[in-house]
């Protein structure tokens, strides 16, 4: 491939030409829209919607577009577009991701796309990572925006209905990924179409594009609503998750393997399961008294030990999450931020915490839920951004049909990237390290360290305490100190230690970051947070104290900024930023991300990984001949080894577990596009509802395949009419369109009427009921009445069937072994199961359509009535029902339906 790039040049190259001659004309446009006046200039944007609505394709008025938006970039910000910038923003406007490198200018960027495809008035979507960059961006970028007459929304955690959707009918609008998302599965349980928030999905423009469409593809959007309350299992499955002997197993063996292992319990690290052994399941029994642990009754117990033994056995504390004031909190395993808010499912979450021994809240329930892949997906056009892509631009391709295009830099880059050392022992490898670090603090030079976990990171300072270097940890446990400690990593002298991408976003200056240093020094006034957020931000405002703040702030930084010059000129004849990776990360584009923190626009920068054969990548990926072939040449546990058979090894391993995550991120989509095509079907039919058309037609077409349905299902054999069950029929609509003295015939007229005549008779029956409430409540309450219950009925029937699909999943992988694709079976019986929920829909929603009761204001009159002269039917219309006695069916009975189960076992299984 090198051959044939350097012959034809790069994919990237190739298609860069192609967009030179577009980016020709917009920087041929510079003197003119130079000189034009700032009316004038603010008069192009109405003047190019006007272009547009006379049909006008976008990509024709794409050159004057970004003309006005670089000139009024350079007037409101001082910041004028570079022409590697205009690249990437026809790049973007082709709904494609573009590749730019750390300090390349982004944020800038996005401007010119968002711009050109807000004056179509269908508003444009930025998504971001967190609040923080979200509301900085929102302010910053939107005087841009606003200087040229657009309006710019801001979503973020804590806003009203009505400040979101204000937000959203702005023509550009900028949120996180997870806000986006759920409003999305928000605007989906509303009753009322006035509700809604947002108003289509028309295009996105999503920064750091693979954290968000990568690293977080496999977790779910989910709003949850309080559900059962946790039982006192999950306390008594992790005491006896205590009493067991875990058996590690490196590489995923087969069970069967393990049968006859000193251990109750084998955890597989590399496919992150944890089974019970034989020995295992005799102890459970014992522990909780069981004839047999696998029998159906005991699902939930074995459900509950699982979820032990997998807390104790895989999910490590200060890796997969921390314990802070009384809480568990999940850490990202590729940010290393906590993830505030979000809990591990299926009791996971309840396990840890009884093992950590903190409150195991209440279980909750599934009331909406979609995956970062298909709400993505619904936009009409989608554009991405980040630094490191291109080692995942075939899974971007086949998932999100986005290719990848490299952007040059503006600057050539000038850091240098050492080869890997490899260890023979993780020990060895953490002196090395330090002894690194040791030399560039001694000449000045700054070093960011990067960990793969809290507790190596921790590790780390510790070895630098006794070396007496003073350092910086950042990791999930700082979280709230993250900006400012790597902004001050390019500091002469300055050594930091970061959980992976911690602090991703923030800049590393060479010297120090003045801003940060400011905000210290205002800090040290005695201005608030809040105050300090002011100043430093971009927001329109008359307030006096925030505009004395931020003259004060003005003032700091380019006194900072005088300082931090001389000193970034130190650090440059130092050899720049040093980055030291300690450990290869699973996937090559993380250590990419380390990489590009140094080296930005045209900075020296060094980086180097030190890896050792102990790494939890090289142990469960790489296997064992390297370490036969370091023992054979009998390599002492110091020595460093830089061999091309160890690289490729590397390389050959990050490339395995990059294959099997995308394998498992396909697998989280093709089940999800199944639930994703129900859930466009049940979204639709609730749009229709909420858009308010009358559905008296579509509810009256229910009560009529309700009637037909039934019937069939009780009066199945058309030939021998005594095996109808006219009694199942007819208590089957008792109270509601039969009475007791209804569907008795001799046997003479049993063996003339036909099921076509009964259900002629029914539905004439509950036409005359149903004509009769509605004269009761009046068309418009009726209208209202049948839209609510509809939807009520969809709702709760949709939410049960979320839980249902997901408990049919967990079985699916059985199939295979009987030689049958999972996905395929689970698209047939979900659709069996979706059928089922929209015949109970059907069912349930006519049922409560001639049964339900409006409340009112009036006192209940409490005189006697007559009894009516013909018992069945009130003079309103209404049915009135005889009281029955009926003894109630014990748990250990025979079941009443003949089955010849217990009631507990069958009928009742439920309860």
């Amino acid at each position: 491939m090198g051959i044939l790039n350097k012959v034809f040049g790069t994919y990237s190259s190739r298609e860069i030409k192609r967009v030179l001659p577009l980016q020709q004309k917009v920087l041929e446009l510079e003197e003119t829209y130079r000189a034009m006046s700032d009316d004038e200039l603010k008069a192009m944007t109405p003047k190019l919607r006007e272009r547009l609505a006379q049909g006008e394709p976008l990509d024709s008025v794409l050159p004057d577009a970004f003309a006005a938006c670089r000139e009024a970039s350079d007037r409101v910000l001082g910041m004028r577009h570079f022409p590697v910038q205009v690249i990437g923003g026809i790049i973007l406007h082709q709904g494609r991701i573009a590749e730019m490198k750390t300090g390349e200018g982004k944020t800038l960027v996005a401007t010119l796309p968002a711009y050109l495809n807000a004056l179509t008035g269908k508003g444009v979507h930025i998504v971001t990572v967190n609040d923080y960059l979200a509301k900085r961006d929102s302010e910053w970028m939107g005087k841009v925006y606003r200087f040229l007459g657009l309006t710019v929304g801001l979503i973020v955690h804590g806003l009203t209905t009505a400040e979101r959707r204000e937000a959203y009918g702005c023509d550009i609008t900028y949120g996180t990924n997870n806000e986006f998302g759920f409003d999305y599965l928000r605007d989906n349980m509303v009753i009322y179409k006035t509700d809604k928030v947002q108003r289509g999905h028309n295009y996105a423009i999503v920064d750091e594009v693979d954290s968000i469409l990568i690293d977080e593809a496999r977790t779910p959007l989910i709003i949850s609503g309080q559900g059962d309350k946790s039982t006192d299992l999950y306390e008594k499955a992790d005491r006896f998750a205590n009493t067991l002997k875990c058996y590690r197993v490196a590489e995923a063996d087969s069970k069967e393997e393990h049968d006859d292992v000193d251990g109750d319990y084998i955890v597989d690290e590399k496919a992150k399961t944890a089974t019970l052994t034989a020995s295992g399941v005799k102890k459970a029994e014992e522990y909780f008294g069981l004839d047999n642990l696998t029998d159906g009754d005991n699902m939930q117990i074995q459900h509950h030990i699982n979820q032990a033994i997998k807390a104790h056995g895989i999910m490590q504390r200060d890796v997969d999450y921390v314990v802070k004031d009384g809480e568990v909190i999940i850490v990202d395993e590729f940010t290393g931020r906590l993830m505030l808010g979000r809990r591990y499912n299926e009791g996971l979450h309840q396990a840890i915490e009884a093992k950590e021994g903190v409150k195991v809240e209440r279980e909750s329930k599934t009331l909406a839920t979609i995956t970062f892949q298909n709400f993505f997906r619904m936009y009409d056009k989608l554009a991405g951004m980040t630094g490191t892509a291109l080692t995942e631009a075939d899974e971007f391709m086949e998932i999100y049909k986005l290719d990848v295009v490299e952007i040059p830099t503006n600057k050539p880059i000038q850091r240098h990237d050492h080869p890997d050392v490899v260890y023979k022992t993780e020990t060895a490898k953490f002196h090395a390290v330090i002894e690194n670090i040791v030399e560039c603090h001694e000449k000045g030079q700054p070093v960011l360290v990067g960990t793969i976990s809290i507790e190596k990171s921790e590790l780390l300072s510790q070895m630098l305490k006794r070396r007496g270097i003073r350092h910086e940890v950042l990791n999930a446990k700082y979280h709230d100190k993250e900006a400012e400690i790597v902004a001050q990593a390019g500091k002469y002298g300055a050594v930091t230690i970061a959980t992976n991408m911690a602090g991703r976003g923030t800049d590393i200056m060479l010297g120090g970051n003045a801003e940060y240093l400011a905000k210290a020094d205002l800090r040290r006034e005695g201005y608030d947070e809040e105050t300090i957020n002011e100043a430093t931000g971009f927001a329109d405002t008359h307030n006096e104290e925030i505009l004395a703040a931020r003259r004060l702030f003005r003032e700091k930084m380019d006194q900072y900024r005088a300082e931090i010059s001389v000193e970034a000129e130190k650090v440059r004849e130092a050899g720049g930023l040093f980055i030291i990776g300690t450990e290869r990360h699973e996937s090559r584009r993380i250590d990419n991300q380390l990489r590009g923190r140094s080296g930005r626009q045209g900075d020296p920068g060094e980086t180097r990984f030190f890896i050792s054969l102990e790494d939890d990548l090289m142990r469960l990926f790489g296997g064992e001949r390297i370490q036969n072939m370091m023992n054979m040449i009998g390599a002492e546990d110091d020595m460093p080894i830089e061999a091309k058979i160890l690289s490729n090894s590397i390389e050959s391993a990050q490339s395995k577990v990059e294959t099997r995550n995308f394998g498992i991120r396909k697998n989280v989509l093709q089940f999800d596009d199944v639930m994703n095509r129900q859930r466009e079907v049940i979204y639709s039919q609730r749009d229709k509802v909420l858009d308010g058309e009358d559905i008296s037609g579509i509810i009256r077409n229910m009560i009529t395949e309700t009637i037909d349905s039934v019937v069939d299902r009780y009066l199945v054999d058309k030939e021998v009419h005594d095996n109808w069950n006219l009694e199942g029929l007819r208590d089957y609509f008792m109270g509601w369109l039969t009475t007791h003295d209804d569907l008795r015939y001799t046997t003479e007229q049993l063996g003339e009427i036909t099921d076509d005549e009964i259900k002629r008779q029914l539905r004439e029956r509950a036409e005359k009921l149903y004509a009769a409430r509605e004269e009761q409540f009046t068309s418009p309450i009726m209208r209202e009445v049948e839209r609510v219950v509809l939807l009520r009925n969809v709702d709760t029937k949709w939410m049960q069937h979320i839980d249902d699909m997901e408990e049919l999943k967990r079985g699916m992988y059985l199939r295979s072994y009987a030689q049958k694709d999972p996905v395929v079976e689970y698209r047939i019986e979900g659709f069996d199961m979706f059928d089922a929920m929209i015949e109970s829909i059907r069912e349930d929603t006519v049922k409560l359509m001639f049964t339900i009761q409006l409340r009112t204001n009036q006192e209940p009159k409490r005189e006697q009535v007559a009894k009516p002269a013909q018992e069945g039917f009130g003079s309103d219309g209404t049915i009135q029902n005889k009281p029955r006695s009926v003894k109630k069916v014990g748990r250990n009975d025979p079941c009443p339906c003949g089955s010849g189960k217990k009631y507990k076992k069958c009928c009742g299984r439920d309860e």
